[in-house]
């Protein structure tokens, strides 16, 4: 983006600034550049529920519902809301930041009404999305942004693993992923992780035995092993041996990791498989939903030099993929029932037409409503995919 007006670009101006400086920033170059009168940057909390000001600690803004309201529903629908105000000369433009896919908030402009006009908005909508960049990029070098994520402080294992993960989305022409960890302030053994090249997509799923700090230990190794693997170039199967054997070197069988691998092309929609533990997979095609049954094979870690065989599946354009781990198959209800296929095929069904990412938050919702106040006792992931693929006459 090379927004019109005086001076050098937004995005060369935004990078020339300190960490802490964007905000600040961005609000005056929005004042010179489209005559805001107040700009407002909203992250999405851990536990996806509210988006928070980003202000300087301790001080802190209130938090608006990620769900509902205008900021809210710009971040859900991922379009933009133009607020009608209180005041008939002003308007509030709430515009979503998403980077490659990675919803992190929203971006709150106050207007006046006669600048809000179509064109701008779109204009604001491409600023959003240089301050995003820029916000990502910086998290490296500062924890502003991460603390204003928060509403109560994370335990350490749950720091961990989120700074483990890759994000929580990514997209791409072929597919969406949106992904979901819970209890998000409290999470121990649970992650996902992924990593795409010009023709393939690797996607993986963990479960580490346990919790607190030994579950976060044991899937730091894990997936620090898998990620090894993965980046010398090796193949799927080999990927699972070498973590194995990682695992099992340093816990000697006593403690394990469920994981699921898949490798997807994307020039074909051929997916390869390696299920070394209790990671669920779902497809629903149209309007069905089925399992994806794959051949189960030992968990990382469990016995030294287990050998894995990997299994292919074929995924066809509109299909989507739903991942699941133990913690969201296997919870009660305080009757003891539990959650069951049933209900997530229902949860599925209900939210085939939203996004990847607010299908990942409804299993979350309709998981936490099954076991009542008492929250979740084991840690809980879904991974959400839509698949498009790739025309046979499109380049990478």
């Amino acid at each position: 983006m090379n927004t019109s007006g005086p001076g050098s670009s937004v995005e060369a101006q935004l990078r020339a600034v300190p960490p802490h400086a964007l905000v600040s920033t961005a609000g005056r170059l929005l004042a010179e550049r489209f005559g805001a009168l107040h700009a407002t940057l909203l992250v999405a909390d851990y536990g996806l529920s509210v988006l928070q000001p980003v202000t300087h600690p301790p001080h802190t803004g209130e938090p608006v519902s990620a769900h509902d309201g205008p900021a809210g529903t710009a971040f859900t629908a991922q379009k933009p809301v133009v607020e009608v105000t209180a005041d008939p000369a002003t308007q509030v433009v709430h515009l979503p930041i998403t980077v490659r896919g990675d919803r992190l908030g929203v971006l709150s402009v106050r207007m006046p009404s006669a600048s809000a006009d179509a064109g701008t908005v779109l204009q604001l909508g491409d600023f959003a999305t240089a301050l995003g960049h820029e916000v990502a990029t910086v998290d490296r070098d500062t924890d502003l942004y991460l603390q204003a994520r928060r509403t109560r402080r994370l335990t350490l294992a749950a720091e961990m693993q989120w700074q483990l993960l890759p994000g929580r989305g990514c997209a791409r022409a072929e597919y969406v992923i949106g992904a979901h960890l819970e209890p998000a302030y409290s999470i121990g053994g649970d992650n996902f992780d992924w990593s795409t090249s010009a023709d393939h997509l690797t996607l993986t799923i963990t479960d580490g035995m346990g919790q607190g700090i030994d579950a976060a230990l044991l899937t730091s190794l894990a997936v620090g092993a898998l990620r090894n693997a993965r980046r010398a170039g090796i193949g799927l199967a080999d990927q699972a041996c070498l973590a194995d054997q990682a695992v099992y070197s340093q816990y000697g069988g006593k403690r394990y990791a469920s994981t699921l691998l898949l490798r997807f092309d994307l020039a074909t929609g051929t997916v390869c498989a390696v299920d070394a533990g209790s990671p669920q997979l779902y497809r629903q095609r149209g309007t069905t939903v089925e399992r994806v049954e794959l051949e189960a094979q030992m968990p990382l870690g469990m016995f030294e030099e287990t050998l894995y065989e990997e299994q292919t599946f074929q995924v066809e354009p509109g299909d989507r993929l739903v991942s699941i781990s133990t913690g969201v198959h296997g919870p009660r209800s305080a009757t003891g029932e539990a959650f069951g296929e049933g209900v997530l095929r229902q949860i599925l069904s209900a939210t085939r037409q939203t996004s990847p990412h607010e299908t990942a938050r409804s299993v979350v919702a309709g998981l936490l409503e099954h076991v009542g106040g008492e929250g979740l006792l084991a840690d809980a992931t879904i991974v959400c995919l839509d698949w498009t693929g790739r025309d046979a006459q499109a380049t990478p």
